[in-house]
This record gives structure tokens, C-alpha cells and sequence, in this order.
């Protein structure tokens, strides 16, 4: 069970079950599945990689599903859906790929599907899952599932975007998995999908949220509301308050690229908002957190003042000293953006340098620039 609770996850729906599919020797089969946009980042790629490479050590079949349909309802790179189709099957992939290498999994274990292929596959019975399914969800609890879609609860949908919802419940039992997966803010499609499960395809999936990161350039005041809406207990008021600092390609400020250069790195680490002593809506302390301590195991840290140099064994350790104000915002900066440049070097190698260096070229040409 280790390799399914640890960071970066965040909830099982439920523990309990996936225990019982452990124990029954049932074959477990996960996917993800990612609308197809801009450049991949720290957070859809290294964060939703990392637990993708947990499941793999965990004897897991893992499947990436390219949601071409989706991103086009959603508008992603303009509505062009034979731009999301020709962006999903080169760079987005390989990015994907590249990610899952870099913390540890084996891309070639790995089955990636895109939507349309599917749908071509399964032809009507895809159609009929989709009608099965909105026919057991009631118009408003689809619209307050919009929030999967990066959209707020009452934004004005056009009719296509309301198909977005009972399509992404229809893809887990279309492909046949009982382990969906994705960030905190796939929850309520998920939440869709196990309470009508088990009355209409036999069974209810297991549903695994992993941690979404916050962008790194917040302001003050975006964290200050962040603080309020916790304050007030409104879990969804909480969502959609994280869902607008999280990291972004559409905010490229706020996010780290996977083949970023080792000083773009660097640099946007140093500038990054990160207040002394202050552990809440703390961007470099997710860093550490959920990239850095995942994939490194510790951390040393130099005091640029006196020289003296300490290794810290856990994050809980570093946040401990963090508080007290015993490791300046700095200190820990520096060591951050370095460590991050060594983690995602091969990335850059291979996107920059290497033979992925045609497919962020062919983003340029197609003016998908972030």
C-alpha cells in the first residue's frame, strides 16, 4: 500500500477497496488523462509522473489517455482539434514519456491512448456508456463538476462543455480500468464515476488525487485568499481558490517547463514568492515537498552567511527549521533551483539538444509556444 499513499498523493477513494482488490489478486489497471494544450510543466508532467511510477513498481498496468476529444470542447489551442491531435502524438507524448524516465518509471510499460482511437475502437458503445451514464447524473451536479475543465462553478457552458463531464466518467469504464487517477481537481468526475459504477458496469473504481502544485510567482494577495477561503471551511470555495494559483502553462510565470535551461531554472527559482518562516501557500516549500524529497531523498543546504553547510533527511525536518527561521528564503532557494536544474537535465538534453529537439521545434512552427 506504501506505493499508493505516498506523496505525492493526496486522498484514495477509498483505501479500504483498493486493500480488497489488493488482496483479491484482482488485475489492476490505471489511467490518466490529460487534455492536450501547451508545453508540459513540473506539475502535469513530474508530479502526475511520479505516482504513475509508483504504480508501476506496484505491478500496476499504467495507461496515459491523450484526451483529444475533451480539449477540443474545452477549447484548448483554439478549438483546432487537428492541432490538439498532431500536438497530442508528438510533443505532448514525448514529454510525457520523458517525465516518467526522469523519476524513475519505465515509459515502455507505459500504454498511451488517444481519445478519437479509442472511440473509432469501441465505435457505439462508446456512445451508449456516455447516455447510460447522464441518464444517472442529474444536470446540476454536472454543471458543479465543471471544475474539472479549469472553469468555476457557474461559468456560462455551451452545450458541448456539459458532454464533458459524463464523457470523462464514460472513458474509465469504456477502457475498462478500476484505478482512476489524477489531480485533487478530478475528484468530483471521479466521486461520478464510483457512485454509479457498480449499477451500471458491475463495479466501482478506486480513485487516486495526487497533490497539484502552486504556481511559483503568486502574489500576496492571491495567497491571502487562498488563506481566507481555507479559513472558511467551504471545501469547493477551497478548490476553486487553489485552482487559480496552481501552476499554469497558460501562466508561464508560474511554471518550471521540463526542458527548461538550468539557469531559466535557477532564475526563476530565486524569484519566486516564498515568505520567510510562513509555511502556508509556500511554492518552494511544495518544491521541496513533492519533487525534490520524492526523487532526491535529502537535501543539503548552505548557509551563504557563515558557509555552514546541513542536510536535512526528511522535508518534515526542513519545514521544522523553516518555521523557526533557522534556513533563510534564500538559502533555500538556491539549493532548490540547483537541484531542480540537476532533475530535470535530461529533459533539457533530449528537448533541446537531443532527438525530442523536433518535436519542441515543431511547437514553435505550429506557434504553441507555452
Amino acid at each position: 500500500m506504501e506505493l499508493f499513499t505516498k506523496t505525492p498523493t493526496e486522498e484514495i477513494l477509498t483505501e479500504e477497496r483498493l486493500k480488497e482488490l489488493i488482496n483479491s489478486k484482482t488485475r489492476l489497471r490505471h489511467y490518466i488523462g490529460f487534455e492536450i494544450s501547451g508545453l508540459v510543466h513540473l506539475g502535469n508532467g513530474i508530479i502526475s509522473m511520479l505516482k504513475v511510477a509508483d504504480l508501476q513498481k506496484a505491478g500496476v498496468e499504467t495507461t496515459i489517455f491523450l484526451a483529444d476529444f475533451h480539449s477540443w470542447i474545452n477549447r484548448k489551442l483554439g478549438g483546432d482539434l487537428s492541432l490538439i491531435r498532431k500536438v497530442a502524438g508528438g510533443y505532448f507524448k514525448e514529454a510525457l514519456k520523458t517525465s516518467l524516465k526522469i523519476v524513475g518509471g519505465n515509459p515502455d510499460e507505459l500504454r498511451i491512448v488517444m481519445g478519437s482511437d479509442l472511440y473509432e475502437k469501441v465505435g457505439v458503445k462508446y456512445l451508449e456508456n456516455i447516455l447510460r451514464i447522464s441518464m444517472k447524473t442529474s444536470l446540476s451536479r454536472v454543471k458543479r463538476s465543471i471544475t474539472i475543465m479549469g472553469r468555476k462553478s457557474g461559468e456560462a457552458l455551451d452545450f458541448a462543455q456539459l458532454l464533458y463531464v459524463p464523457m470523462q466518467v464514460a472513458d474509465i469504464f469504456t477502457l475498462g480500468i478500476n484505478i482512476a487517477h489524477g489531480g485533487m481537481d478530478q475528484r468530483k468526475a471521479h466521486v461520478i464515476a464510483i457512485d454509479i459504477g457498480e449499477k451500471l458496469f458491475g463495479y466501482k473504481p478506486i480513485a487516486i488525487h495526487h497533490h497539484i502544485l502552486t504556481g511559483i510567482h503568486i502574489s500576496e494577495r492571491e495567497r491571502e485568499l487562498v488563506l481566507k477561503a481555507k479559513s472558511s471551511g467551504d471545501k469547493e470555495y477551497v478548490q476553486e481558490a487553489l485552482m487559480d494559483i496552481k501552476m499554469s502553462k497558460s501562466k508561464p510565470k508560474t511554471a518550471i517547463f521540463i526542458h527548461d535551461d538550468p539557469e531559466e531554472v535557477k532564475s526563476k527559482v530565486r524569484k519566486a514568492f516564498c515568505p520567510m518562516g510562513d509555511i502556508e501557500v509556500n511554492p518552494i516549500l511544495e518544491l521541496t515537498k513533492y519533487v525534490i524529497f520524492p526523487l532526491v531523498g535529502e537535501m543539503e543546504i548552505v548557509n551563504a552567511k557563515t558557509g555552514e553547510k546541513k542536510i536535512y533527511a526528511t522535508y518534515e525536518e526542513l519545514e521544522r527549521e523553516f518555521v523557526m527561521k533557522a534556513l533563510h528564503p534564500a538559502d533555500l532557494k538556491r539549493t532548490v533551483g540547483e537541484t531542480l536544474s540537476e532533475i530535470l537535465h535530461p529533459a533539457y538534453k533530449y528537448f533541446k539538444e537531443g532527438a525530442g529537439r523536433k518535436y519542441l521545434e515543431e511547437m514553435e512552427t505550429l506557434k504553441v509556444t507555452r
